[in-house]
């Protein structure tokens, strides 16, 4: 079988391209290292926004259209994504309120806003804030943007490139690339050993490693890769209320301090210059303090890093565009594509999550796909045939459907899995139907669930990718899940007539 497109790195923009691929009728292979999401597109801020602080930098388009697809984006994914308010207060000294003012009036506007309600000035000496934020904060601006949770855009995204005929490969790397003058021949190391696959095009999306793979197709980035390294902080609940802060740091950044999984805070982002190897990497004790003291600023409430009960960081691979600023380093995406008298590999650098699809979109034209009109921009993703402002209403019906799961259960399905719920819970009628329970309200009926349809392989895919399970289940409750996993591996070995170590 020869392929139309080998995609290789399995973030939100190989996920992205894979679905907007296979729905154009193109045979497609998508190879990822590790775990789908597994390291940058795992590690964000978990925002689908417009870039409120880009527009400091003139980058209009950009905003313009993050805000359009951050309303395409709820529209099709309304269990994963959400509207949040943000509070941006008002410190003398930083920007002026009215230069703040404009650049919220332009942000309500520049991307034809049609779901979200736009922005309005509060008193920050009114309840809810004023027990929260510092007394020299007086006043402030109240603005939308979304939610989202990342590492299940990019499954689901892979979800529906399967659906529609795409091969996903996880924890399988490729090792080795020989370009012909028609298409490329492709090494893979996967759980079964080595193969190879012949592929007319390829996608370099493998993010930090973008430089890497073009050194085995014996190709050059031409220095375009710029690493910058993200950090963020998860505290125990810093204050009440569903509301964001998004505060202005000294040093012209921002920070976000957002509610997180109904017990937690979480806290970030930092931008660190970064070279090294991106896998497995940590906040440094430096970003910790950074990130404590920036919000100490704001907060009444002083936090210390000792404070936090998690941490994560990524590497963005940016497009380096000689900024001097890491912090205005651009964050839209740009194309490299080479071919040298043979078949194609088009690398991508730079992107965020809200402009994925747009890439995608950007990607396939680039390769010389026929133009659709757009086809993913109003097909709902796997789970997500809800209306938009509607879920509450979907809860509901799934309460009543299944009250024997309880109202906080129902809830975390509906949130992870949209009305793929059904999938796990039809035909039970207690939690004795659903195998063997591992805490809380996750049952083996869900491990298998995701397992055969969302990719997940370990107990750190299910409980820090795919849900953040692992911040509310005890240190034992976390161990059966990862002896559940690793009896299912003994299993398959077996079946592969290899014998466990």
């Amino acid at each position: 079988m020869i392929y139309d497109l080998l995609i290789i790195g399995g973030g939100i923009n190989g996920a992205g391209i894979a679905r907007d691929a296979a729905g154009r009728g193109a045979k497609v292979l998508l190879v990822e290292k590790d775990d789908l999401a597994g390291h940058t597109s795992s590690a964000s801020t978990k925002l689908v926004h417009g870039g409120l602080r880009y527009l400091e930098h003139y980058e209009f388009r950009l905003v313009r259209e993050s805000l359009m697809e951050r309303e395409r984006l709820l529209t099709i994914a309304p269990h994963i994504i959400w509207p949040l308010r943000f509070i941006l207060p008002h410190d003398k000294g930083l920007r002026p309120s009215w230069l703040l003012r404009l650049g919220l009036l332009l942000y309500d506007n520049l991307g034809g806003r049609k779901l979200l309600p736009g922005t309005r000035t509060i008193s920050l000496r009114d309840e809810p804030h004023a027990s929260v934020l510092e007394d020299r904060l007086t006043k402030g601006f109240e603005y939308s943007d979304c939610w989202v949770e990342d590492a299940r855009l990019v499954v689901l995204n892979c979800m529906d490139a399967r659906e529609r005929g795409a091969d996903i490969r996880t924890r399988t790397e490729c090792t080795a690339l020989e370009r012909a003058p028609d298409c490329w021949t492709a090494t893979l190391r996967g759980p079964d050993g080595e193969s190879t696959v012949t592929a007319r095009k390829i996608v370099n999306a493998a993010g930090p490693w973008v430089d890497h793979v073009l050194g085995k197709a014996d190709a050059s980035g031409e220095g375009a890769l710029r690493l910058v390294k993200g950090s963020h902080l998860v505290f125990p609940r810093l204050y009440e209320g569903d509301h964001a802060y998004i505060f202005q740091n000294r040093d012209n950044r921002i920070i976000f301090a957002i509610p997180y999984e109904g017990r937690f805070t979480l806290v970030g982002t930092t931008d660190k210059a970064f070279d090294g190897d991106p896998s497995g990497i940590d906040i440094s004790p430096e970003e910790a303090d950074y990130l404590c003291e920036a919000i100490n600023e704001y907060l009444r409430r002083d936090v210390t890093p000792e404070d936090a009960v998690w941490s994560y960081a990524g590497v963005r691979p940016l497009y380096d565009d000689r900024s001097s600023d890491l912090s205005t380093v651009t964050r839209d995406y740009v194309f490299e594509m080479e071919e040298k008298g043979g078949a194609p590999i088009l690398s991508i650098f730079g992107g965020k999550i809200t402009t994925y699809r747009k890439l995608a979109e950007h990607a396939l034209d680039t390769l010389g796909w026929a133009k659709t009109d757009g086809w993913t921009a109003d097909r709902d993703l796997p789970g997500g045939d809800i209306e938009p402002l509607e879920f509450a209403g979907f809860v509901a019906e799934c309460d009543a459907r299944y009250p024997w799961f309880g109202p906080r259960g129902t809830l975390r399905l509906a949130r992870a899995y949209g009305t793929r719920l059904h999938a796990i819970l039809d035909g039970a009628t207690g939690t004795a139907d659903l195998g063997e329970h591992f805490g809380l309200d996750l049952y083996e009926r869900e491990l298998d669930y995701l397992v055969r349809e969302e990719f997940a392989v370990t107990a750190e895919d299910v409980l820090f990718r795919r849900s953040k399970l692992g911040l509310h289940l005890s240190a034992a409750e976390r161990q059966r899940v990862e002896d559940w996993f690793a009896k299912r591996a003994e299993g398959m070995e077996r079946v592969r007539g290899i014998e466990p170590l």
